[in-house]
């Protein structure tokens, strides 16, 4: 689904996403949005920040109360404070306005093969691994707590905690993070790392505030600290 006011920009943006294979549902603003939510399964939001009535930052605040359907932020090329508000929101990923509709693909793709599990697996990498009690499984992408509940996780917050999970117990930069999760197509913010563990912080830490699983390494990076079982 679009999700853009600008009709020019939305029509012209949904014909192109058509005409390379994707089905397109568009909406103006977040009413028509909810609408054509309720009619029909929605696989990914391209979601631009500026909107009348309801925001795209509160869009996609409301969404990720409940759902985990991907988000792709549009947002201004001189606000990166507004990309951070807006991943820290629950975006999987944002492309940064005029965009070339090649470059909004390429994200598309790259986040619904992530979010539907297609991206290749490693032969020599575990697909279910046991943590503290927690339960990931790399082929459904789900995760579920010590209690047997799943928990939902955005596709960039799954690929985090994957990467961690294979990697416990040793300091890892913020570039090799990146690295471990594909990246994004274009340049990185330097906060997005930082952004997704404090989202996954707060889904599977007691007290995010003082975490125990992910522990920060001052001036090099992050460290998974439990012992992580292979099923």
């Amino acid at each position: 689904m679009l999700v853009e006011d600008d009709r020019e920009i939305r029509t012209m943006v949904a014909r192109f996403l058509e005409k390379r294979g994707l089905r397109v549902s568009a909406a103006g603003d977040a009413k028509g949005m909810d609408r054509l939510m309720q009619a029909s399964r929605i696989d990914l939001i391209v979601l631009d920040l500026m909107l009348p009535g309801e925001d795209g930052l509160s869009i996609c605040r409301r969404l990720r109360a409940n759902s985990s359907v991907p988000i792709i932020m549009l947002t201004a090329s001189g606000d990166p404070v507004a990309r951070v508000v807006g991943l820290e929101m629950g975006a999987d990923d944002y492309v940064p306005k005029p965009f070339e509709p090649n470059e909004l693909l390429a994200r598309i793709r790259a986040v619904l093969r992530r979010s539907n599990g297609l991206g290749q697996i490693p032969e020599n990498q575990p697909t279910s691994m046991r943590f503290a009690g927690w339960h990931v499984n790399a082929v459904t992408r789900n995760l579920h707590n010590p209690e047997g509940s799943r928990v939902i996780l955005t596709s960039a917050e799954f690929d985090l905690l994957l990467a961690f999970c294979r990697h416990p117990q040793r300091t890892l930069t913020r570039d090799q993070l990146l690295d471990l999760t594909q990246g994004r197509s274009g340049a990185p913010l330097d906060r997005s790392v930082d952004i997704l563990v404090s989202r996954i912080r707060r889904k599977i830490e007691s007290d995010p505030r003082n975490p125990e699983l992910i522990k920060t390494v001052r001036s090099g990076g992050y460290i998974f600290t439990p012992d992580v079982g292979i099923d």
